[in-house]
């Protein structure tokens, strides 16, 4: 292959932090590269130096002659004063030829721009939102037909169809990629090798992510396994060094010196990639929310939602998806009380206790320490059974060190901001999560943490999300907003629902706007009034919370005590036979309520 970048021992540190040291790689013609690693750790920062926006303190970046690199940065700019056709034009006549006459150089910005759900091109730049600005600067950079392509953060900002537009565009194009993303579809289906910036190095992986997951945990694996050998050795040569005098002999000298490096290998901390953390979340009841026949809108050509009914129930996880401006995030401030419906109403039931995580996030005192941000929320979690997480051992569950928790605030990284405020968020213990673009800015691992997190969460959550993967782990139904007011429950997951949508598609490829229209997918905006549960199903239902909440409490206090080692040997044997059929007895109970409170729902 063609080369087109070599890199060499390179070296970065920012203030006391070395973010990597003497790494090497090469790219060539056609390579596809996705660079992963934790919010920190470098990888803007690696990329700000391949796009020659920066100067690293030591190693070498040599290009082949000629070649065309355009560069998405995470943050771009613009120069003041330009409306937004101006700006591209400004961008295209820095890194184009001039055979391309204008006429056919403002058509093609149109297009992408329009592709980009960019329609106002008189708009000065000053008056775009940050998202808006990112997707103008990506249309600059599909539109300077480069050599080679450095992307970060390309999905961010782009709702689903967007998203799934640019992956079809890159999978068709012979750019080379290099590319920082969130986006683990995106990533396995665009890219063919992978970059890990880990422990101040690189690794590569010659494959896709799914590959890279694999050989990944066998990195970790082998590495947890050598660390457990160095600390076996390590007990032993502790002991002869206590034993041996001061004065030792040349051989002695060897081992001796032999012995500090040991000592170096067997505290390296180990890696598990298959944390757990089952928070004991605050009781919530029968009755969730209800919206009854919510309308609102903004003026009249910006519907939110017409008369629209919906009984959320209990332990339900729902997905929200639709392109931009469709009024997701309008939807869950009405919810939350922030925004006032033009009629209808939303009522909340007297249990449920919110978490929101806001696209916005949470200013923090910038000169404040990580964990101080933390404790000033909560000093500590529950756990259940009388078990309890301090804020520090919360905050490693999350991937902050106890060294970076004594860190200012002020020196986070984006993503790291993004992260400790989630983390702030899950410390209030709700039982009602409401996730707004939760996977913006946090790096996959964290994702998998809060996949995990939900997974097992025993409350409520409704997720706003143009991460695709991150809906099929996380949801169980979608609110499909398809504008205007007209929102449809789809059954399933996101993939799911892409894979109805082309199959309504192909049976009728003539009326691509009567896509979503079939009766498979009930209207959520014109239900039947729903049955009212019965005297005695109501009594039912308040009977059951009670039994479960006993039961819960009665399995949490097992749980415990089959952990703390005190029991008896008949004590233990009568603990491990109750286990399970109390679990059964809970499944059944709960279920039945779950059943009666789909009733009418």
């Amino acid at each position: 292959m063609n080369p087109y970048i070599q890199i060499d021992g390179l070296t970065l540190a920012v203030g006391d932090k070395t973010l990597f040291a003497d790494i090497s790689f090469g790219i060539a013609e056609g390579q596809r590269i996705g660079l992963i690693a934790k919010n920190g750790t470098g990888k803007t920062s690696l990329l700000n130096l391949i796009a020659g926006r920066d100067a690293p303190d030591g190693g070498s970046i040599v290009f082949r002659r000629g070649l065309r690199v355009a560069y998405l940065e995470q943050t771009p700019t613009f120069p003041a004063g330009m409306t937004v056709i101006e700006g591209c034009l400004w961008h295209c006549r820095q890194h184009l030829d001039d055979e391309e006459d204008e006429q056919e150089r403002r058509r093609r910005i149109e297009e992408y721009l329009t592709r980009l759900h960019i329609t106002d091109t008189s708009q000065p730049i000053e008056q775009l939102s940050g998202g808006e600005l990112k997707r103008v600067a990506l249309a600059n950079v599909l539109l300077q037909e480069a050599d080679m392509l450095i992307l970060d953060e390309p999905t961010n900002h782009l709702d689903l169809t967007m998203i799934e537009w640019l992956e079809a565009y890159l999978s068709r194009s012979s750019m080379t990629l290099l590319m920082v993303t969130h986006d683990r579809y995106f990533l396995d289906r665009v890219c063919a090798q992978i970059l890990e910036l880990d422990d101040q190095t690189i690794y590569t992986y010659r494959g896709n992510y799914a590959y890279y997951l694999e050989k990944r945990q066998e990195r970790i694996d082998t590495r947890n396994a050598e660390i457990a050998r160095a600390n076996n050795l390590y007990r032993t040569e502790l002991e002869w060094m206590r034993r041996m005098p001061q004065a030792r002999g040349h051989k002695a000298r060897s081992r001796e010196e032999a012995f500090y490096d040991l000592e170096r290998r067997a505290h390296q901390s180990t890696e598990d990639n298959n944390l757990s953390l089952k928070l004991n979340s605050s009781y919530i009841g029968s009755k969730i929310f209800e919206a009854e026949y919510v309308s609102k809108a903004f003026g009249p050509d910006k519907v939110i939602l017409k008369n629209f009914y919906y009984n959320f129930s209990r332990y339900e996880k729902l997905g929200i998806v639709g392109a931009n401006g469709t009024g997701k995030s309008t939807f869950l401030r009405m919810l939350l009380g922030q925004v006032r419906p033009d009629s209808g109403r939303f009522v909340i039931g007297e249990t449920v206790r919110f978490g929101y995580f806001s696209q916005e996030g949470m200013p923090f005192d910038n000169q404040m320490k990580v964990i101080d941000a933390v404790r000033r929320v909560a000093e500590y979690v529950d756990l259940g059974g009388g078990r309890h997480l301090s804020a520090m051992q919360f905050l490693q569950h999350f991937l902050f060190t106890p060294l970076q928790q004594q860190n200012y605030v002020y020196k986070l990284s984006g993503g790291e901001r993004r992260r400790l405020y989630l983390c702030t968020v899950l410390m209030q213990n709700p039982n009602f999560l409401i996730l707004d673009e939760p996977t913006n800015d946090l790096d996959i691992i964290t994702l998998n943490i809060l996949e995990e997190y939900l997974r097992t969460f025993r409350g409520c959550v409704i997720v706003v999300s143009h991460d695709r993967y991150f809906m099929d782990k996380v949801v169980d139904h979608l609110l499909v907003f398809r504008g205007n007011g007209d929102i449809r429950d789809f059954p399933g997951n996101y993939t799911q629902f892409r894979e109805w949508e082309r199959q309504q598609q192909a049976a009728t490829p003539t009326s691509p706007s009567n896509i979503g229209q079939r009766d498979t997918v009930p209207r959520a905006d014109r239900p039947e009034r729903p049955r009212r549960l019965s005297f005695k199903e109501r009594r039912e239902m308040e009977s059951l919370e009670a039994e479960i909440a006993a039961l819960e409490d009665e399995k949490s206090k097992l749980e415990a005590a089959l952990c703390s080692g005190t029991l008896d040997v008949d004590a233990l044997t009568a603990a491990s036979k109750r286990l399970p059929l109390l679990t059964d007895e809970l499944d059944e109970k709960e279920m039945r309520w779950l059943e009666l409170s789909e009733i009418g729902s």
